[in-house]
């Protein structure tokens, strides 16, 4: 008998995390710690942190543990394909046996990656896209320094890369192998105090995001799926101070916590379809990975309504909501409130046409590929349905508690690129795009108008 059809994700894999470090002055044990693995010549993989003084303070502290230091500064936002190419070939040029990634998701990404390059002689990285690609475990070791508090790229087994090179660009791939795990993740609350606000909001939506896909999803890993809504419940306690007053060490603290045990969850619990269209939006836009989770999660909240309104509920009660008294759905409806204001609140723009020019196209970019792209995004039906195919392809679309379609996935990004964030109800405000119909109770994908 084909039991396919009865059971979703049957047999549940509990993923390796790395050995961690967490708090006040973590980073300076990281030159120790690669001299106690016996590295003796690291590749430092960065965007540069400008400003901040954060590379040559850590070259310094590892030159001082007696490991030579090489520098690759040149990580872009959505790291791309030959980001991870160009740091391989200089880890090799150079002779090193070790990587160091300092930063955010993009570093860690592209030395995660590279070092599983660095294991297969060099291959391109295009073709580690996908579930258990990697031939080998063996690769080179990789202590991850983290500055945001977003992605926890620092400790989970996925690497996210866009293939710029092939004929499939412009896509963004998933890779998940326990070959691009880190060796050792460093979580120092210190070191966040150096982002701009717009990023700490930014990376902290990633951070939501990750705890409300891994706890409304259809995996329900029980060693994980309870760590995403504690995850919720302290972003809404802390991201908009760590946001506005980021020398306020107790809600960095708290924000480096909610991004490190939303990554533990994800990292089993898996994802859903907000990290989906994220990624087909970084692929065309090559904007900030958190912000498109920032103007898109409303939006995929209230699609995913109807097949997990019980666990929107909780999500609403980590929110602070008051709930009591409330079915599900109203309780849901709550979650969405909530999350909407403090988007606002943090400074989230209201839709993907409404982004700054500056995150619009990538100031870093060196590329041929986004040159003459617009800084506005005015998306047009041909690239909607692009990338609304590029949303069905993702790795991370299964996972998501709502079957979706083609269809609806194009809808739900024209709603984030054109239209305001306002909660879609039934009561009359402005009816729920994707839910039941008030006076049919059949459920539509009509496009309402506000």
């Amino acid at each position: 008998m084909d039991t396919s059809r009865m059971f979703e994700f049957p047999v549940k894999e509990f993923f390796k995390q790395p050995r961690s470090l967490l708090g006040a002055g973590a980073y300076e044990q990281a030159g120790p710690e690669a001299a106690a693995m016996g590295m003796r010549h690291v590749l430092f993989v960065t965007s540069g942190l400008r400003g901040t003084g954060i590379v040559d303070e850590c070259k310094t502290n590892f030159e001082n543990a007696g490991v030579s230091v090489t520098v690759y500064d040149k990580v872009e936002s959505n790291p791309k394909d030959y980001n991870v190419m160009d740091s391989y070939n200089m880890f090799a040029e150079n002779e090193c046996d070790g990587f160091v990634s300092i930063g955010g998701g993009s570093s860690h990404d592209t030395a995660k990656t590279a070092k599983v390059v660095a294991a297969h002689d060099g291959r391109n990285v295009n073709e580690f896209q996908g579930v258990g690609v990697s031939e080998t475990p063996d690769t080179p070791p990789l202590i991850s320094i983290n500055t945001t508090v977003g992605t926890g790229a620092e400790t989970t087994p996925f690497v996210v890369v866009t293939d710029l090179s092939s004929e499939k660009a412009p896509h963004k791939w998933v890779g998940a192998d326990g070959a691009f795990t880190s060796t050792l993740a460093i979580n120092d609350p210190v070191l966040c105090m150096t982002q701009p606000p717009e990023f700490v909001a930014f990376t902290g939506f990633d951070t939501l995001a990750h705890g409300m896909e891994a706890y409304v999803g259809r995996v329900q890993h029980l060693s994980c799926t309870p760590l995403g809504l504690k995850s919720v419940e302290m972003v809404q306690r802390y991201l908009r101070e760590a946001t506005y007053n980021p020398n306020n060490y107790e809600a960095m603290e708290g924000m480096v916590w909610a991004q490190y045990i939303a990554a533990q969850a994800f990292s089993s619990a898996l994802l859903g379809i907000m990290h989906s269209i994220s990624h087909a939006v970084c692929a065309y836009y090559d904007i900030h990975h958190g912000l498109n989770n920032g103007v898109g999660l409303p939006r995929v909240m209230t699609y995913n309504q109807p097949a997990a309104a019980e666990r929107y509920a909780d999500i609403a009660a980590a929110m602070g909501e008051d709930t009591r008294g409330l079915n599900p759905a109203q309780a849901a409806d709550k979650g969405i409130e909530a999350v909407i204001r403090l988007a606002q609140d943090c400074g989230i723009p209201d839709n993907f046409s409404r982004v700054d020019p500056n995150y619009a196209k990538s100031e870093m970019g060196k590329g041929t590929f986004y040159e003459n792209r617009p800084t506005k995004i005015e998306s047009d039906d041909e690239e909607l349905q692009a990338m609304a195919e590029h949303v069905m392809e993702d790795v991370c679309t299964p996972g998501n508690p709502r079957d979706l379609t083609v269809e609806a996935a194009k809808e739900i990004i024209r709603d984030c690129v054109y239209d305001p964030m306002v909660r879609k109800t039934t009561n009359g405000y402005r009816q729920n795009i994707w839910g039941a119909d008030p006076n049919t109770g059949r459920m539509t994908a009509q496009r309402a108008e506000s």
